[in-house]
């Protein structure tokens, strides 16, 4: 028999060849319609994966994390939903503005740092996926993700610092992934976050979705707060009118929900306390690795800048404990993992560390007549 994989193969290239230029983005700016992409053939992610690996056979091999089981002695009727935070860092941030001292710019290329990106992505093969600083939206992750059956949203920053850069790609924003043949999409808001009664610069995505297995609604959001020291009073604010659009969407937490996210914030910060005291009742996944079940991770980004080194606490996956368990978390990396340079670097494509938890439903009782 003749083998076709050689054909297969190539076409999947050319389209990964594809998203290498940005020169398709420029007719993607605008247009807020999503792009033709969703008609064309779907991927193997088996193959998009050995393409990216081909791509980076010069570079170290992908870390190794393993998951860290944290189900109680309840038993889940349905498939766990698997959901990704990430602050991929921006293309335009990453080669203009950071200024990581300790990393290479050839560590910084965007043909092979994407790659990086979507292997991770392709790893651990997330039911939802919640990203921040999406610069190339248009040209890569739509265009790619589509084909593996996910439904796209993006939702660029109103004036992004991304645009500051010499031969950017565009705005950054948060995009929110999902795979259609899990979930049906119930309700989509775009949301440009305020603090004291003015609009920022900050936005999320809040989508209502229907798990297609159980029936059940759930909310799942994603945003990205003010960066910087001396600005905790404006993230606090931030914070409270994120909370505010999302007792309105949840009806007051009668829907469950999962919020992802660069908060900026360090646990210590007031915008964290709101969180975790909220009427929405509210926990951070990632505490439930601590021994005690209480403290975030000691750090989940990790960089040298010409001021220092940076090690902080500032991404979450928020998530309705009364409605949601945790049956899993993928755990961090290890600082001799990171290594004496930090993040990014040829191994690890971002200055941020992925989050992934496995989630389920609590059982309803009334539910099981």
């Amino acid at each position: 028999p003749v083998c076709s994989m050689g054909n297969s193969t190539s076409r999947l290239y050319s389209a990964l060849a594809k998203t290498l230029s940005s020169s398709a983005v420029s007719q993607h700016q605008d247009c807020l319609e999503q792009p033709d992409s969703a008609q064309l053939d779907p991927i193997d992610p088996k193959d998009l994966l050995e393409e990216c690996q081909i791509v980076l056979q010069k570079r170290p091999p992908r870390f190794q994390r393993n998951f860290v089981d944290l189900k109680k002695n309840t038993a889940s009727n349905h498939r766990p939903i698997r959901v990704m935070q990430w602050n991929i860092l921006a293309q335009a941030l990453g080669e203009g503005k950071d200024n990581f001292v300790q990393c290479p710019m050839e560590a910084l290329k965007w043909e092979e740092r994407k790659c990086l990106i979507l292997e991770e992505i392709l790893a651990y093969k997330p039911d939802i996926l919640c990203l921040q600083e999406v610069d190339h939206y248009f040209d890569t992750f739509e265009p790619l993700l589509s084909r593996l059956g996910y439904q796209c949203t993006f939702f660029p920053k109103p004036w992004s610092p991304c645009l500051d850069v010499e031969q950017n790609n565009g705005p950054d924003g948060c995009a929110l992934f999902f795979l259609k043949d899990r979930f049906e999409l119930i309700n989509s808001a775009n949301i440009r976050l305020t603090a004291m009664k003015l609009k920022t610069n900050q936005v999320a995505i809040a989508q209502t979705l229907k798990c297609n297995e159980t029936g059940r609604l759930f909310c799942i959001a994603v945003t990205h707060l003010k960066a910087r020291t001396g600005w905790e009073r404006f993230r606090s604010a931030q914070g409270c009118d994120l909370l505010q659009n999302l007792k309105s969407i949840t009806q007051g937490a009668k829907i469950p929900l999962i919020i992802c996210g660069d908060f900026n914030a360090e646990p210590t910060e007031e915008v964290y306390r709101e969180f975790s005291n909220s009427s929405l009742n509210l926990n951070s996944a990632y505490k439930l690795l601590s021994p005690d079940g209480q403290s975030e991770p000691p750090y989940t980004t990790w960089k040298i800048r010409p001021s220092g080194e940076c090690r902080h606490t500032l991404d979450y996956i928020w998530y309705s404990q009364h409605a949601l368990n945790v049956n899993s978390a993928l755990g961090l990396l290890t600082e001799e993992q990171i290594g004496p340079n930090r993040l990014p670097s040829f191994n690890y494509p971002s200055d941020h560390l992925s989050l992934v938890c496995d989630f389920s439903f609590n059982q309803d009782p009334d539910r099981l007549l």
